[in-house]
């Protein structure tokens, strides 16, 4: 009896691993799986999303990035500007479930309220004051938690959660984020809302957001500018 009960304990305890396991994205089983945009090469294997190309011909240019030393462009409508190094970029990301992205703000610009499906975000700031703050989900009752970053200063921005940064210093200000996905996604929210294409119906965003039609009207005709 002892046996037979030692082996159902040890079949529940591999039964709950494998539904553990499953809940997540899986790890990759090789060294790396640099991503290839040619997906007729005979080297190609899916994963993740991508090509791979075949780990002998790797090389290091697969791993490297440059550039992300160089101001960006501010002039825009939010006066920010965001450089993402992702899988698109940066082939041999593939699989390592990390990626990285400069932001720039001219006073008083903006990264406006978005998401990251996909990704837990870590934001150092290089230079400048920037406000930041995410908004929790609606179980928690949509809590606004904010804080002023000043050179130097770390803040997480958890996984799925709306967030955003504005620079409040007087001159200009640039962080660095560090993301845990490969291509972590990013959903603005006035631009989704707003500017999708097609148009949600207006009734829908009337009834949602508790206003006029003619002011949904306004909004949809606006230009949504992506600083991404």
């Amino acid at each position: 009896m002892k046996g037979v009960y030692f082996l159902i304990s040890t079949l529940a305890i591999l039964a709950s691993a494998t539904f553990l396991v499953s809940a997540s994205d899986p790890g990759p089983l090789q060294d790396f799986c640099v991503a290839l945009n040619d997906t007729n090469s005979a080297e190609a294997v899916f994963v993740n999303g991508k090509f791979c190309k075949d780990p002998k011909l790797a090389n290091a240019n697969d791993f490297f990035f440059s550039g992300l030393q160089n101001p960006r462009n501010t002039q825009n409508p939010l006066g920010s500007n965001v450089t993402a190094v992702n899988v698109d970029n940066l082939l041999g990301l593939n699989t390592l479930g990390i990626s990285l992205a400069r932001i720039d703000f001219a006073p008083n610009g903006l990264n406006p309220p978005h998401t990251h499906p996909r990704a837990t975000e870590i934001l150092v700031v290089l230079e400048g004051t920037l406000y930041v703050g995410f908004v929790t989900s609606n179980g928690d009752g949509n809590r606004l938690f904010t804080k002023v970053l000043n050179k130097g200063d770390v803040f997480v921005f958890p996984i799925g959660l709306i967030h955003f940064q504005l620079n409040v210093g007087k001159v200009n200000a640039v962080a660095f984020a560090g993301l845990s996905s490969q291509n972590p996604g990013v959903i603005t929210i006035a631009k989704a809302v707003f500017g999708s294409q097609p148009p949600i119906n207006p009734d829908v965003l009337a009834k949602a957001f508790q206003v006029d039609d003619n002011v949904v009207d306004y909004l949809q005709k606006q230009f949504w500018y992506d600083n991404n």
